[in-house]
């Protein structure tokens, strides 16, 4: 199944669910009227209270659903199906909470009857915004989302656990070390450097994707940041590449007429 767009899961959407999914469910309780939500809520202190207390529910579920939320994003990109899944153990959660609320402040409701009606509330009023959200994100700008994706190189360690994710044109040259692999790329205008539990081979189809390639037994180069070719004064070839921090990168002669032909 496809994946959701990135942008579902950023800072600003964050914001705009816990604000707007709340803001919803007050304005379709004392707006709409429904009979039975009125009846069953207009308890106590009234309705106009218990709506409000059911909404700072809402936003402390959203925000503690929510941020994780973005945080996964960092490591994987959730499909359609586990969004909804996520979606709706939002839902329930809340309502869990919203009946626990109703159980222990009115006496005459049951804990499991009154999580029933809250489960009913929660899907009147929250699935038409939960909807209109998805579908609006699904249509914005899905080939620039696609093509930003594509841009990004995620490596993960031999147990296959995600560890970094960069976009690829920020890559300087990875080398191998021992049991590790050292990625050297660029942050801003600062050279950093990952060692990840990798093999060469382990990484050498995800380097053909996204066109680094290898120039040595224990390195890959970015032909991007390459500027020329030359040998040493013992006769090795070295790419010597555009940012001055970096350290020449071994070519052997096997791989010299490929790279040479990207430049």
């Amino acid at each position: 199944m496809s994946k959701i767009p990135s942008s579902l899961l950023s800072v600003p959407t964050l914001l705009i669910h816990v604000l707007a999914l709340p803001a919803f469910f007050m304005g379709f309780i004392l707006i709409y009227e429904s009979e039975w939500i009125n009846t069953f809520l207009d308890a106590g202190l009234g309705l106009v209270f218990n709506a409000l207390m059911l909404t700072c529910i809402l936003i402390g579920i959203l925000c503690v659903s929510r941020i994780p939320m973005t945080i996964v994003k960092r490591y994987r990109r959730l499909s359609w199906w586990q969004y909804t899944f996520w979606t709706f153990a939002e839902i329930i959660v809340f309502s869990a909470f919203a009946a626990l609320y109703m159980a222990l402040v009115y006496g005459d409701y049951g804990y499991f009857p009154a999580f029933g009606v809250c489960m009913r509330v929660s899907l009147a009023t929250l699935l038409y915004p939960y909807i209109v959200f998805a579908l609006l994100f699904a249509l914005v700008k899905p080939d620039e989302e696609e093509a930003a994706e594509e841009d990004l190189v995620r490596f993960s360690d031999s147990t296959g656990r995600l560890k970094l994710v960069i976009a690829h044109d920020v890559i300087l040259y990875i080398e191998a070390q021992e049991n590790y692999i050292s990625i050297h790329y660029m942050e801003g205008e600062k050279m950093k450097e990952y060692s990840l539990r990798q093999s060469m081979r382990g990484i050498e189809e995800l380097m053909d994707k996204h066109g680094i390639i290898r120039c040595q037994r224990s390195y890959f180069v970015n032909p991007r940041h390459v500027t020329v070719l030359r040998r040493d004064k013992e006769g090795f070839i070295q790419a010597e590449l555009d940012v001055t921090s970096s350290k020449p990168v071994p070519v052997s002669p096997k791989y010299y007429e490929q790279l040479s032909k990207l430049l």
